[in-house]
């Protein structure tokens, strides 16, 4: 008979048959696969329905995430003491944010009385800040060191007011400031901000052995200056970790002045030798010059004497004469050069 009445059905009646069966089957496998879920969601309260999941699925969300996520804040007490709706938990997973780390700084914050709300944490996550590190480092301060070992050799350079460089390393305890955290500058401004005090305020010490001394005194001085100012840390305390005595820089740089200064003598001397040297050549190439003009005129004289043969205003008696005269000045010219020349021999000697 059933048999029978289903061979009496219109092709309408098959299709539309067909089509629940489809929708029958869509349902149960929708339900199966969120029944797990579903089923969480209703024993923790969270109100998360079965429709909200399938919904969720078509969005591109992960209901798995939105579901843990919201019971996480129902058994916290978040729903109680912040608003947050499901679907600003779905925004943030579109926007790309950590729906679950969100919650769970959430719920150390709340623990810890610190004091932050869905809005301000779901901000710092979307920035690319690690929200749960930031509460946790609130909780529990870390510390760092100054300078970073992982970006030069360890040790910071000051140089104290007598000279004397000294090597310092400073251990910097800072906890999260999570007003400043979005904005705020990061750890390598803080790092960065306590080297320079550090530096600063060695070189104002009279002397390398009071900051021996007294390390504490550093500490004071640039824990003083407020250098966790638009930072997203605050800076609990400045430890000197370690002081090494370096060089004597005064010394060092009155060294290297003394040598450029030699230096300097050393090429004016130079200058003045160079100078003596050249006024000497130019004094030589007068005497030459004027050696030359004197051969010049010596060459005038057989001229004129021939123009005084020929015009007759010179005798043969007044040529000898005159060849007596310079022949006896030669002589005592001789006479007055070996004079000298002994005599230098006997002083010599």
């Amino acid at each position: 008979m059933q048999y029978l009445l289903v061979l009496a059905l219109t092709p309408t009646q098959w299709y539309l048959m067909i089509f629940f069966m489809i929708v029958l089957l869509v349902v149960g496998v929708v339900c199966i696969q969120f029944a797990s879920l579903w089923l969480q969601s209703l024993a923790t309260r969270a109100g998360i329905g079965l429709w909200t999941m399938v919904l969720m699925r078509l969005k591109r969300v992960n209901p798995a995430v939105i579901v843990r996520s919201r019971m996480m804040a129902v058994q916290a007490g978040l729903l109680e003491k912040y608003s947050v709706p499901t679907r600003a938990m779905e925004s943030h997973v579109l926007a790309g944010g950590d729906v679950q780390k969100v919650i769970k700084a959430l719920i150390a914050a709340d623990k810890a009385s610190i004091e932050l709300d869905w809005n301000t944490a779901q901000a710092i996550d979307l920035a690319g800040r690690d929200i749960l590190e930031a509460v946790a480092t609130s909780v529990n301060p870390k510390v760092i060191d100054c300078p970073d070992p992982r970006r030069n050799q360890g040790t910071l350079s000051a140089v104290a007011a007598d000279g004397i460089e000294l090597r310092v390393r400073a251990r910097v305890t800072v906890r999260t400031n999570i007003k400043q955290l979005i904005g705020g500058a990061t750890e390598e401004t803080v790092i960065a901000r306590v080297g320079q005090g550090i530096v600063q305020a060695i070189g104002s010490t009279k002397s390398y052995k009071l900051v021996l001394e007294n390390p504490d005194s550093i500490s004071k001085t640039v824990l003083e200056q407020g250098l966790e100012a638009q930072t997203a840390y605050e800076i609990v305390s400045i430890d000197i970790a370690d002081i090494d005595v370096g060089e004597n820089i005064d010394a060092r740089l009155t060294a290297d002045r003394a040598e450029a200064e030699m230096r300097v003598a050393q090429a004016k001397a130079e200058q003045r030798r160079a100078a003596a040297r050249a006024r000497e050549q130019e004094m030589i190439a007068r005497i030459q010059q004027n050696r030359a003009a004197v051969v010049l005129a010596e060459s005038e004289v057989p001229r004129a004497v021939a123009e005084a043969f020929s015009s007759g205003q010179l005798g043969l008696l007044d040529f000898y004469e005159l060849k007596n005269v310079q022949a006896d000045t030669r002589m005592r010219e001789s006479i007055a050069g070996e004079g000298s020349t002994r005599a230098g021999r006997t002083t010599e000697g």
